[in-house]
């Protein structure tokens, strides 16, 4: 009984301190830009759009400017996607911990199967968002 507490318990800080971190990104902070992969896509098998240009050349090199643009604003995209993810996610794991925290110290006795499954359930989660927040 005393490891899953402790188990809760680190749960809820990891919790604490991603949300501690999204709320520090959100508030006015630069979010990285991510680098387009060289190879090709996964979901296409065609070769990434980065270096094509989107219209005829001209001298000046806007295709360039142009492309560089829309890579950085669909970087921008995917990290605003990632991160609200992440925020939906530390929620729903700060709801988990709760729920578990109350039944453990509630009067009801949960079965060592239930017990088990929900603290399965909220380390999933919890690596799904550590490993979201290390990009």
């Amino acid at each position: 009984m005393r490891g899953i507490w402790l188990t809760a318990n680190g749960v809820l800080l990891l919790a604490a301190g991603s949300m501690i971190i999204a709320q520090r990104q959100g508030s006015g902070g630069m979010v990285p830009a991510v680098p387009l992969p060289s190879s090709p896509s996964r979901t296409t098998g065609y070769p990434p759009m980065g270096g094509m240009p989107m219209g005829p050349m001209d001298a000046s090199g806007n295709s360039d400017i142009l492309n560089s643009r829309i890579a950085q604003q669909q970087a921008r995209t995917r990290n605003n996607e990632r991160q609200k993810r992440i925020e939906s996610d530390t929620q729903k794991l700060v709801g988990l911990v709760d729920e578990l925290k109350q039944q453990v110290q509630g009067d009801k006795q949960l079965s060592p199967a239930d017990l088990s499954k929900r603290a399965e359930e909220i380390e999933k989660l919890a690596r799904s968002v550590k490993d979201r927040m290390k990009g």
